[in-house]
């Protein structure tokens, strides 16, 4: 191996570290962290970063513009996003997350046939990676995203239907699935499954989060002290905290 390539190499070594710092954080739900960790990788010269850097701001962008009423203006980043996804490649990981970027963008805008048709899309392709042992997307798999966005647009089958699928193919419910079910549950009043995986997320956290407690954990920790997670199947809501 040439000198000047034992250098690069090393020069990238520190911020491509900094993706698996950003995973981490984006699975205890802090997606800033995330985010910021990604763009400090790409400024550092790590180009495995790029991709999911993108991605992880189209995908918060996406969701505040959901808050917005889905405007074209706010939109905007979103769009942007998509547009250079598309330009890092047309097949693999850039191709789904750019699928799933379009799928957020017609969630935010209540286009709930252009959401089915991107996301599932979306997950038919990551289904083959998965089952090619290959890694689903960074970050937001395109199956949690699949859950996420249906239960944004209040369409509680499917969402149930994704999250469940998700689990499936992710071997395991991972704690954005979790939150999501309790979510979920919470909204068609099946409480006593809210309180459950409410729980489960709970006793799922430990040794996950690094710095303060986000906030979907003080949600979980909340929904346990209501009346009806009381009793046997309210137990974790009297856990201390770790």
């Amino acid at each position: 191996m040439t000198g000047w390539l034992i250098v690069l190499l090393l020069a990238q070594q520190p911020g491509c570290a900094a993706v698996a710092d950003a995973q981490t954080r984006a699975d205890a739900f802090d997606l800033t962290g995330a985010a910021q960790r990604l763009q400090a990788a790409v400024m550092s010269g790590c180009t495995d970063a790029v991709m999911s850097s993108v991605y992880l701001r189209g995908w918060m962008a996406a969701r505040d513009a959901y808050r917005a009423g889905g405007s074209p203006e706010s939109l905007r980043s979103v769009t942007q996003s998509i547009a250079m996804l598309q330009d890092i490649g047309k097949t693999g990981q850039a191709q789904i997350a750019a699928l799933v970027l379009q799928a957020a963008a017609a969630a935010a805008q209540s286009e709930r046939d252009d959401l089915a048709l991107m996301i599932n899309y979306a997950t038919e392709l990551e289904d083959r990676n998965l089952a090619a042992k290959r890694p689903g997307l960074p970050m937001i798999t395109a199956h949690e995203a699949a859950g996420d966005l249906w239960l944004q647009v209040h369409r509680y089958d499917d969402a149930r239907q994704a999250y469940t699928k998700a689990a499936q193919r992710l071997g395991g419910a991972t704690p954005r699935i979790t939150l999501g079910l309790a979510r979920l549950a919470v909204r068609i009043e099946a409480l006593a499954t809210a309180c459950k995986q409410y729980q489960s997320l709970i006793a799922s956290w430990k040794g996950k989060g690094t710095g303060a407690e986000p906030s979907e954990l003080s949600e979980a920790r909340t929904f346990l002290t209501t009346p009806a997670c009381q009793g046997a199947a309210g137990a974790g809501a009297r856990t201390p905290r770790p």
